[in-house]
């Protein structure tokens, strides 16, 4: 991903929008390009502090944003684990029914 595909993916991001693959692409990016993290923390404050300030509430934007990547990057982490699990499920189906065949053809 480059720097412009970032850019107009942050949207998304702040609206939890990105499904599991650009999600990982967008975090790699954002966590490796410092242009695009200050973009990313800049459109942040913007959408979310003036939300904040009209209401009225005390707020941590930077903490906020900090927490909103972690998740993002749990979320990733699952989507990895949960695909694992389907591949894992799918051999083991494979190796039943190569089992299964064996054990017809040798009655």
């Amino acid at each position: 991903m480059n720097c412009k595909e970032a850019e107009r993916k942050i949207p998304s991001f702040l609206q939890d929008e990105l499904d599991g693959s650009q999600l990982e692409e967008f975090i790699a990016h954002v966590e490796a390009c410092p242009e695009c993290k200050e973009e990313l923390s800049i459109q942040f404050l913007v959408s979310e502090g003036l939300e904040r300030l009209e209401s009225g509430n005390n707020f941590n934007l930077q903490e906020e944003l900090l927490m909103k990547l972690a998740d993002a990057g749990h979320r990733i982490s699952l989507h990895h684990k949960l695909w694992r699990t389907l591949i894992c499920l799918e051999v083991a189906v494979a190796v039943a029914i190569l089992i299964a065949v064996f054990v017809v053809l040798h009655l």
